[in-house]
């Protein structure tokens, strides 16, 4: 049989569970409001607290109070973060569209206007970035933009960070990642770049038929002026056409006997050399 305690002892029981269930609730709160009271801070970031809707300041590095309720921190990135623009379609000065891949790197330099001064700073740079880009390409032809593409970022990160200053804004650079060309127009310039290594063959060509006929003109008022270096060349000539088998040589007159002899006994040789060498 189970033994019924009095009903004061069943009292003190129960005020001491409710009062261990309100300190393990109390102590829950307690915590709860530590944890979002005490905030650490790291050195990339810094908090904006805005006091019942007013501006109060901006904290951190380092542990940051909070008062529940009252205060509202928002927390601002100071590193550099980039933003992928869309493909923008866009018409150079010389009514050529191209269409162009980019990216804003920018970082925020005064977090309290970041947060009191556009509602979404990333969005609005954006947004600002894309209509940008598309002026700046208007106002260069697709040559420039193909070739000096450094410039045109450089030019199109300054108007960008123009207008985002008033926000706390600071934009570093601006990237085109890439700019898609019409078929018709990557063909046309495919073949104009073909004939234009063809017409630098041909240049090339043309120089060295040049400086090849200044030389022979050369040689030739040499040979004029020294008929025996002629006759020297005819002998090159003539030992170099007789290491060649069974041919009928045709001497000119101009050459001496003697000369025909001495060009006869090395064409023996030759070939007496070409007999031993094959036994």
């Amino acid at each position: 049989m189970y033994m019924q305690l009095p009903l004061h002892v069943l009292l003190q029981v129960g005020t001491i569970v409710l009062a261990i269930v309100l300190t393990i609730i109390l102590l829950i709160i307690v915590i709860s409001i530590l944890a979002y009271s005490i905030r650490i801070v790291p050195e990339y970031q810094r908090i904006v607290k805005l006091r019942l809707g007013k501006y109060k300041g901006i904290y951190g590095p380092g542990i940051v109070f909070i008062i529940p309720v009252i205060d509202r921190p928002i927390t601002m990135d100071l590193r550099v973060i980039s933003i992928d623009l869309s493909s923008q379609r866009a018409l150079t000065k010389d009514n050529v569209e191209v269409t162009i891949d980019a990216a804003v790197y920018m970082r925020v330099i005064d977090a309290a206007k970041a947060v009191l001064s556009v509602t979404d700073y990333r969005s609005a740079t954006a947004t600002l970035g894309a209509a940008v880009l598309r002026d700046v390409i208007g106002m260069v032809d697709l040559d420039t933009l193909l070739t000096q593409r450094e410039e045109v970022a450089k030019k199109i990160a300054s108007i960008i960070d123009e207008h985002v200053s008033p926000w706390g804004v600071k934009v570093t650079a601006v990237a085109i990642k890439d700019i898609k060309l019409p078929d018709t127009l990557i063909r046309a310039m495919a073949a104009q770049a073909e004939a234009e290594r063809m017409r630098r063959a041909k240049v090339i060509l043309a120089q060295a038929d040049y400086e090849a006929s200044q030389m022979y003109l050369k040689a030739a008022e040499t040979y004029n002026k020294n008929p025996i270096s002629l006759t020297l060349r005819q002998l090159d000539t003539l030992l170099e056409v007789a290491k060649e088998h069974n041919l009928i040589l045709v001497v000119p007159s101009s050459l001496e006997v003697t000369t025909l002899s001495t060009l006869a006994a090395a064409a023996l040789k030759k070939q007496q050399e070409g007999s031993s060498a094959t036994q």
